[in-house]
């Protein structure tokens, strides 16, 4: 599809490349410029009505009114694309609140969107609308830094750069957060020059015309006092990094290893080292040990040479002389040796990595920042590390709660689409086996029709379970009267081979769940269990009630204090490797062979407790068996109802053929298959396939409606608008909302609405017509 209007500007969408950031980007470019597309369109009016043809004004009203629907369109997709980066900006905003570290949200042009309470503490006094102009008394060039890095962050996804200032060391960081959005932060990197207890290095900052910006106190301390440029403090220039050179001290001349860092913007940080290879080796690199940052020393081979405390207290045991650095981190995505050659060779596209320690007591990830040195013209390496597991903590636990919302929303549009297709499938074969007897030779094949649309509903619940848009049905339950009511289908589901034991705490509490979806999980989970026994074992599945008093945090998830009633579900069996554990419980992800699972069952028990207000967790070790526990709030006292017997009465045989039915359904087909069901019944039916025409449809006085049946989600106004709206005039009528999505997902309105019910999608010819015959009686 390509449109160009040659006169002011032109438009090309590739049909190869239609994907949703694309048509976003199409749309918000013609937006800038709908003033002339709606002017193009007038004129194309005004000349259709000065046309005297007939053919030729047809031809320009066609265009004009094309051209207006695209404006429409154009802005529909602008205003969605607004709301939704609206959106991605508070999420963005909340994540960044409690953050340590000076953290921004920025534009394209770099005009601040949000800040955090970090930000606005430290730039107080430096308050401005753009982060160029917020740093301009923290950076000697802001703007050619922000520039620069923004450009890589365009390319690569995000970008880094470690500066050098007065105040001390500064990582300047930015990822990019979606479409023309930026998140910005400021980190101080501590260094010898900020170490306020031990021994420290003398530091001095260059510029580009050898000036000297900055000097600590122990290089002051060297050359007596502050100086302005090189020559007054070595004897002999350029000054070559790697050597000993001479330097002019207060007490007279003395000799230093000169180290020098890349300090960012044509800067240099020199580093004053205890002279000699060998007095480095056996005792400079004591003036390292109680530095606050942990530094390795590494060779051009990768073996590390010398490191301080931190450095050892953060790696662990593993750290030693000798021992390669890929022997204690991982991750890179390539090896790290060339890794190490490409910076040694300065061909390195960043210079710090987040890698992971092999510790094998806890996870731990670190930022590696590796600075080229040369001794004696022997090049080395000196890797400065931050402990990045809080970071990478938060960036998982985002990104993963990201992509769930995305994939639960897919899955809930998936299956809301799905539903309105079972609905007429299975209600037009509900049509057929009216006019078809068992003898029938077409009655077999009706009858499969039916049941694998039914297959495919349950595979739709599924997928609504996952994205916690189902319909529950919540009551009060003993988990031991669950259990004992489930045990005989759970042995038959488990075999011969296998045993299933029980346990329960003497004194359980109730909880509030949706007992048939509770069932299916525990059924998912001793499926999965008996799965991984194949040559057979035991199961086991133990409650109890626990007793949180301190909020309990695991799997990037925080579990409140309180009281709990507890479901494990343990197994012998195989085990489910470390790597593939925080992935079980995604759709479509198994560990099964292809054909022997679908991978929605963990998905959809982890969607139903969740909606049900639980926990899951999972323990598992290969070879020993896996452990699911399931957390359950307790129901309050003051929440349970004491049970009231009821009277049970017959129920009447169903009369129906007398009322009059207002269908309301924007889908075709599902119209046609409700029409004639109430049809057959005898009823009196009225179709309108918008809501708007079942509102003209009502302005007639003089006609009677005894029940209302709307679809929720409509284009234009909804079923609970317009229903809202009809009942002004006629408060009596009794209303049947149905919907593929959930109940939850409108039930206060619904509550608002008197004598309403809701029948979800897919539903069958009997499911309505009782459901309409309950409302009339």
């Amino acid at each position: 599809m390509q449109m160009r209007f040659e006169s002011s500007w032109s438009l090309t969408l590739p049909r190869s490349a239609l994907t949703p950031s694309k048509i976003t980007e199409f749309a918000l470019n013609a937006q800038k410029r709908l003033g002339t597309l709606v002017l193009l369109a007038v004129l194309l009016g005004v000349l259709a009505l000065a046309s005297p043809d007939l053919l030729i004004r047809r031809t320009l009203f066609a265009a004009c009114l094309s051209l207006l629907a695209l404006s429409c369109i154009l802005m529909s997709i602008a205003q969605r694309y607004n709301k939704r980066r609206t959106a991605m900006i508070a999420t963005l905003s909340d994540f960044i609140a409690n953050d340590s570290s000076p953290s921004f949200l920025a534009d394209k042009n770099g005009e601040i969107l949000s800040s955090n309470l970090t930000a606005r503490k430290r730039f107080e006094n430096d308050v401005d609308d753009t982060l160029s102009g917020m740093l301009k008394n923290t950076l000697a060039n802001p703007s050619g830094i922000v520039f620069r890095l923004q450009s890589r962050a365009d390319h690569e996804g995000s970008a880094r750069e470690d500066l050098v200032t007065r105040r001390g060391h500064l990582r300047l960081a930015v990822h990019q957060a979606g479409a023309e959005t930026y998140l910005w932060r400021l980190e101080d990197v501590p260094t010898a020059a900020q170490a306020a207890d031990g021994p420290t290095l003398p530091m001095i900052l260059v510029g580009r015309t050898n000036a000297v910006l900055y000097m600590n106190e122990q290089a002051r301390k060297i050359a007596g006092g502050r100086v302005k440029t090189l020559d007054r403090l070595f004897k002999h220039l350029p000054v070559i990094p790697g050597t000993v050179c001479d330097v002019s001290g207060a007490e007279g001349p003395t000799r230093a290893l000169v180290s020098e860092v890349d300090a960012g913007a044509g800067r240099r940080a020199l580093y004053l080292l205890p002279p000699g290879a060998e007095t480095m080796a056996k005792d400079g690199w004591n003036v390292f040990q109680d530095l606050p940052v942990p530094l390795l020393k590494i060779s051009q081979e990768g073996d590390v040479q010398a490191y301080n405390r931190l450095a050892a207290s953060l790696i662990g045991v593993a750290l030693k002389d000798r021992v390669h650095l890929s022997e204690l981190m991982e991750g890179l995505g390539r090896s790290i040796t060339d890794w190490l050659g490409e910076t040694l060779a300065g061909r390195a596209p960043q210079q710090s990595e987040f890698l992971r320690l092999k510790r094998t007591d806890k996870e731990v990830f670190v930022q590696v920042t590796l600075n080229r040195v040369t001794e004696e013209g022997v090049p080395a390496l000196i890797a400065v590390l931050n402990d990045a597991t809080e970071l990478k903590s938060l960036e998982a636990q985002f990104v993963q709660s990201q992509k769930m919302q995305a994939i639960g929303q897919l899955a809930g549009g998936v299956a809301h689409d799905f539903n309105n297709l079972l609905t007429a499938i299975s209600g037009h074969c509900d049509l057929l086996l009216l006019r078809h007897d068992q003898g029938d030779p077409d009655f077999s094949d009706l009858v499969q029709i039916n049941q694998n649309a039914n297959r495919a509903a349950a595979l739709v619940g599924q997928l609504l379970a996952f994205s916690r848009k189902q319909t529950l049905r919540p009551e009060t339950l003993d988990m031991r009267d669950t259990l004992s009511d489930l045990t005989h289908l759970l042995n038959r589901l488990v075999g011969e081979k296998i045993t299933l034991t029980l346990s329960h705490d003497p004194v359980l509490e109730p909880i509030r769940a949706d007992k048939r979806q509770l069932e299916q999980v525990l059924m998912n989970l001793v499926v999965n269990a008996r799965d991984a026994m194949p040559q057979g074992g035991q199961i086991r599945i133990v409650t109890e009630c626990t007793d949180l008093t301190e909020p309990l945090e695991r799997d990037r998830v925080r579990v409140p204090p309180g009281r709990y009633v507890t479901v494990q579900v343990s197994d012998d069996g195989v085990g489910i490797p470390s790597d593939k554990l925080q992935k079980v419980f995604e759709p479509f992800f198994t560990t099964k062979r292809t054909g022997e699972g679908t991978g929605l069952g963990l998905s959809t028990a982890y969607g139903i407790i969740k909606q049900t207000g639980g926990y899951i967790f999972v323990d598992s070790t290969v070879g020993t068996g896996t452990c699911f526990t399931l957390y359950f709030p307790v129901l309050e006292a003051s929440e349970v109802a004491a049970p009231v017997a009821r009277e049970e009465k017959p129920k009447p045989a169903a009369k129906h053929g007398d009322g009059v039915i207002l269908l309301v359904e924007d889908e075709a087909p599902v119209r046609a298959f409700a029409s004639r069901a109430l049809r057959l019944r005898g009823y009196t039916v009225l179709e309108a396939d918008s809501a708007e025409a079942a509102l003209k449809t009502l302005e007639d006085a003089s006609l009677n409606v005894d029940v209302f049946v709307t679809d929720v989600v409509m284009p234009g106004m909804d079923g609970p608008s317009w229903v809202r709206e009809a009942l002004k005039d006629r408060p009596g009528v009794r209303v049947v909302f149905v919907s593929g999505y959930a109940e939850d997902s409108f039930g206060e309105t619904q509550i608002k609405i008197p004598n309403s019910v809701f029948l979800p999608k897919p539903f069958s010819l009997n499911d309505l017509t009782d459901t309409v015959h309950q409302q009339l009686h």
